[in-house]
């Protein structure tokens, strides 16, 4: 027998024991936790971390310790019932959404964290529609049921009136609150549960009680329905029998998670540590292994590839995370085809630089062992990787491919970032470069007229944590930072019909000579008080008057012409651009010449056009307690924020409103003092609406 073949048959068969998990949720509802008690319970751990506490092992970084937060998504790998789970825990401020979108591109599965009292938050529904662009099946856990207020049935409900799949409910709390002690098994039908004070971990499996049996059995009932409907096997199987046999049950909602057709709910109490268990159980049930998911697809030479999850194939993997530490840079990569060693030679494919690969590491967040080799399947960090960026293709040399990188959302607000000495400037370029490096989400650029460096992000926090980190890692580097500043845009309120531009330009030699007439309009759409985005450009023109490829090149002379607006010299967004006609020379047009018609002809035409001046605006979710309602709508009232609506949370009021962004700066502070620490709020963009005159 070839022991080649056999090696490799062993190592497919060890991918299909692989889960590549993320866990998502809004701030507060017990990420952290979840993961802290899925390592200790696979014994990755020796002692349970707490957040409150600063000694969880994936919030590792001072500032999670010092803000109780997930700031950077953090990778651990653990083992369980003959799988290996890599888990990637993370953030869920809004802030730092980009770490969760480059997490999400490279997990085949996710556990979904959703509080017990509040059921779908914000910032929940918008990990969930992350994962819905990614693909990314899901199951869900209900957390915090120990708390006063908790209602499983709520939280499912929220569930699916929020983000729209099939929530199918696979557990019966044992207990409410405070008497929260375990659940029913509704595939098994039996009882789990757990101690309710000292003494030893593990849970006690046993027969359904008797005051739920009634219940457990109509939740099994309306369960198995639930599934025929949706599942064709199992259909066939209800109609001939009534009911489903656990085997087919649990097949049927593999399926049913894997197409994302519909999610399974659990639930329990991570703080606690009840519920973790059956958690892992669903994980390597229900989410898919590497061979599972489709073939990744990129491209070469501008055609279409496919790499399987084939150790024997070719390399390729994707990087989505860079760090620098203080022992060097680590590059996170998830590796999608082939067999990665320690000393191989790659090719970024995007750059074309080669890389030698020096380490490899098995990561466990802040923490890492060496390992000679790492095959499809693995998400390690590598050492010796030192210009690829996260969205990068590391691939074999001899056969390149480029994967889709991740998409970065454009950063909304901005701060002057300065060196308090001139003889640190240097070293804050240095440090500023490197943040960017790590964090794409962040831009740094010289503002050209001003000639500051200029930090740009996701909002007030995410800017305050790269300061701060600045500060941090650059010894000594004294910085000041100036007030953010919000990113504006500019908008066209009329049009403007026949706008005729002659570019004429005669300097000796060829010249140039480009006429064009152009409608200017603002473009149809939008939401309510918001603006719509985006430009679009049309041509009309016919009998040749102006050729394709100078109809081209009046398009990307307009589009230069959107970089600089005439109020502020913020972008322009919002218009339409019709090219009706136009003329050219016989020797004297060119693109040249029809671009800078193009860029001109429409600078002209915004001047006429009424311009108005856009901000950005957010909605925003205040949760605070019911008496202090009345002075929070007050307080949004002045920022100028619209409240869309408000309703009850176990003895709390969410509060809905669309605010400007300019107008949230320092809200937190002030949020917290009317409520007495009590409020919290979550915001995320919502487009651009009309500034005030």
């Amino acid at each position: 027998m070839r022991t080649d073949l056999v090696t490799t048959t062993n190592a497919t068969a060890a991918i299909a024991t692989v889960r590549n998990l993320g866990i998502l949720a809004h701030v507060d509802a017990g990420k952290t936790t979840v993961t802290e008690r899925i390592l200790f319970l696979t014994g990755a751990t020796h002692k349970r971390g707490e957040v409150h506490d600063g000694t969880t092992v994936t919030d590792f970084d001072p500032q999670e310790r010092d803000r109780g937060i997930t700031i950077f998504a953090a990778a651990v790998s653990c083992s369980w019932d003959g799988h290996r789970i890599n888990l990637i825990d993370t953030p869920g401020h809004v802030d730092f959404a980009d770490e969760v979108e480059r997490s999400l591109r490279v997990l085949d599965g996710a556990v979904a964290v959703f509080d017990a009292v509040a059921g779908v938050e914000p910032q929940s529904e918008s990990v969930w529609r992350q994962a819905d662009r990614h693909g990314v099946p899901r199951i869900a856990f209900v957390n915090k049921l120990d708390r006063a207020g908790a209602d499983l049935d709520a939280a499912v409900a929220s569930i699916r009136e929020r983000l729209h799949p099939a929530p199918l409910a696979v557990q019966l709390p044992i207990g409410r609150e405070d008497g929260f002690t375990g659940v029913v098994d509704l595939l098994g039908m039996r009882a789990l549960t757990w101690a309710a004070g000292p003494g030893p971990d593990g849970y006690r499996e046993g027969p359904v009680p008797e005051d739920l049996r009634e219940e457990a059995e109509r939740r099994r009932r309306a369960l198995d329905e639930a599934v025929a409907g949706l599942h064709p096997g199992a259909l066939e199987e209800f109609c001939n029998h009534g009911s489903l046999a656990p085997g087919t049950l649990a097949a049927a909602l593999r399926d049913l998670t894997r197409t994302g057709e519909a999610v399974v709910v659990l639930c329990g109490s991570a703080y606690r540590n009840r519920g973790i268990e059956p958690l892992l159980a669903a994980v390597t049930a229900y989410l898919p292994s590497p061979l599972d998911v489709p073939a990744v697809r990129g491209e070469h030479d501008g055609a279409e590839q496919e790499r399987v999850a084939d150790p024997a194939g070719p390399f390729a993997g994707l990087v989505f995370k860079v760090n620098a530490t203080a022992t060097g840079r680590l590059t996170y990569l998830r590796i999608y085809s082939g067999t990665l060693r320690k000393g191989d030679t790659v090719l970024d494919a995007g750059t074309g630089r080669t890389e030698r690969i020096a380490r490899i590491l098995r990561v466990q967040a802040d923490k890492h062992a060496e390992t000679e080799s790492a095959t499809a399947g693995d998400i390690v960090a590598v050492v010796g990787a030192k210009a690829a960026r996260a969205g990068a293709t590391l691939c074999t040399p001899a056969e390149p491919l480029v994967l889709e990188p991740t998409v970065t959302a454009d950063p909304v607000v901005t701060v002057a970032v300065e060196a308090r000495h001139a003889i640190d400037t240097d070293r804050l370029a240095t440090a500023l470069a490197r943040l960017a490096e790590e964090d794409p989400s962040l831009l740094v650029r010289t503002d050209p007229e001003t000639g500051q460096r200029v930090l740009s992000g996701m909002g007030e926090l995410h800017l305050e944590v790269a300061v701060e980190k600045i500060r941090q890692t650059a010894r000594g580097l004294e910085v000041t930072v100036g007030r953010p500043q919000v990113a504006y845009r500019e908008t066209v309120s009329s049009g403007v019909t026949g706008l005729v531009y002659r570019h004429v330009k005669q300097d000796g030699g060829a010249g140039q000579f480009a006429h064009v007439v152009l409608d200017v309009a603002p473009l149809a759409g939008g939401d309510g008080d918001q603006e719509p985005e985006g430009f679009e450009f049309r041509s009309t023109v016919t009998g040749g008057r102006v050729p394709k490829e100078f109809v081209q090149a009046v398009e990307a002379g307009c589009r230069d012409a959107l970089a600089e607006g005439p109020l502020g010299g913020h972008p322009v967004t919002g218009v339409v651009v019709t090219l009706t006609d136009g003329a050219t020379h016989a020797k004297d047009s060119s693109d040249l010449a029809f671009r800078t018609a193009g860029r001109l002809a429409l600078r002209e035409a915004l001047r006429r056009c009424r311009p108005l001046l856009l901000e950005p605006v957010t909605e925003v979710t205040v949760t605070v307690p019911e008496d202090a309602v009345g002075g929070v709508l007050g307080d949004l009232a002045a920022r100028r924020g619209r409240v869309n609506g408000s309703a009850p949370r176990g003895g709390t009021v969410a509060v809905t409103a669309v605010v400007p962004l300019v107008e949230l700066f320092g809200y937190a502070t002030r949020l917290r003092s009317r409520t007495q620490g009590r409020g919290t709020f979550a915001a995320r963009p919502a487009g651009y609406a009309r500034a005030p005159r």
